[in-house]
């Protein structure tokens, strides 16, 4: 699926100066204590994550990323020389000539760092009980490591020996903390196979889930397995041209028939992240029926798409020039969203992954 826009958008119609000071480095405690720029139409208005319940309306429903953040942040040695790679993807290989009686290898697609060290063949050792083989070096600067093990045993291996996948942004110069296991996850997550937290999610609390209930507002999972491409930049000025990266999920047809009956009556459809929201749109008939989705999606949403599925969306504040700021407008406007983010900035909201967040009305 595409977008419909016509614009020919340039990649510095989406820049604007964001002070470092202005980049989250850690999170607020608790959770729901992070504070919420609600934004609807031209009005801005300053909350905190605790007040959703009074700032949505009875009979919303929330669709949130089940999604769970492996450690994927993995340091080893091909030889004596150091290696860092950064998963990114399980993938599916066919293997014609395999051997039936022995078990399946598993493929992930990875960054790795220095990458113009390694050779198709080469084993990375990131643990005496914990190796991977370099099956392909791609063009894209990207590598494909082969597994010899369960998909079980991987993640275990993952589990014991990686670190949290932070993004470049949140700066920690002695490696990341006991508490980002766990704060850099939300208090939902269900299926491994992240490489980035879904972060509007990290707010959540049990205590703000029962207040939304109270409230008559439901809430629906979907799975999007947030990869390492999330974080990759634009590098082409007119925005047509960028290639998005792709990430696999899934909108069971039990989900999707609830969702489809919530939207017949009336309710509306509240997107908790970018990644709820972009499965939501890549199921979504032209009418916006929504049907059960299972595979990847590459759609990139840009000002002047048509939003089929959602109402609003609950969201974090993004990077100058990202696909994610460049959605974020195509939402709420891009006039709007300048003024949105010139706001917070004056006001000190904090940015990224572990900042604040917002809540968008959709453009009528």
């Amino acid at each position: 699926m595409t977008d419909t826009q016509t614009h020919d958008w340039h990649l510095s119609d989406f820049d604007f100066d964001l002070p470092e000071e202005r980049i989250a480095a850690f999170a607020v405690e608790p959770r729901d204590h992070a504070r919420l720029l609600h934004v609807r139409g031209a009005s801005l208005s300053d909350h905190h994550v605790y007040d959703l319940p009074d700032l949505l309306r009875e009979g919303d429903v929330l669709v949130l990323n089940n999604t769970k953040v492996i450690p994927a942040r993995l340091f080893g040695l091909r030889g004596e020389v150091k290696i860092e790679v950064m998963l990114n993807k399980e993938e599916s290989i066919p293997s014609p000539n395999a051997d039936p009686r022995m078990p399946t290898p598993l493929f992930w697609s990875a960054l790795a760092r220095p990458a113009k060290r390694l050779h198709e063949g080469d084993v990375i050792r990131f643990a005496d009980d914990f190796a991977v083989t370099v099956a392909q070096k791609r063009e894209s600067g990207e590598i494909l490591i082969r597994f010899d093990g369960s998909q079980a045993a991987f993640f275990a291996s993952v589990q014991k020996h990686g670190h949290v996948p932070l993004p470049p942004y949140i700066k920690r110069p002695d490696g990341d903390t006991p508490e980002d296991k766990t704060r850099y996850q939300t208090i939902y997550a269900a299926r491994e196979g992240a490489v980035a937290a879904p972060t509007a999610g990290l707010h959540f609390t049990p205590e703000l889930f029962d207040k939304l209930a109270a409230r008559g507002i439901t809430r629906e999972t979907v799975t999007l397995h947030v990869g390492a491409g999330t974080f990759l930049p634009v590098k082409t000025e007119r925005v047509a041209e960028h290639k998005m990266h792709a990430e696999w999920g899934e909108l069971s047809p039990d989900t999707a028939a609830r969702l489809n009956k919530a939207k017949s009556e009336g309710r509306r459809i509240v997107a908790v992240g970018t990644t709820s929201l972009r499965l939501l749109e890549s199921a979504a008939d032209e009418d916006g029926t929504l049907r059960p989705f299972c595979g990847e999606t590459s759609i990139f949403i840009t000002p002047g798409y048509r939003f089929r599925a959602i109402d609003a969306m609950l969201t974090n504040f993004h990077l100058p020039k990202s696909t994610l700021f460049m959605l974020v407008s195509a939402l709420a406007g891009l006039d709007t969203m300048r003024a949105a983010y010139a706001h917070a900035i004056d006001n000190t909201y904090r940015f990224y992954s572990y900042g604040d967040t917002t809540l968008l009305e959709k453009m009528p």
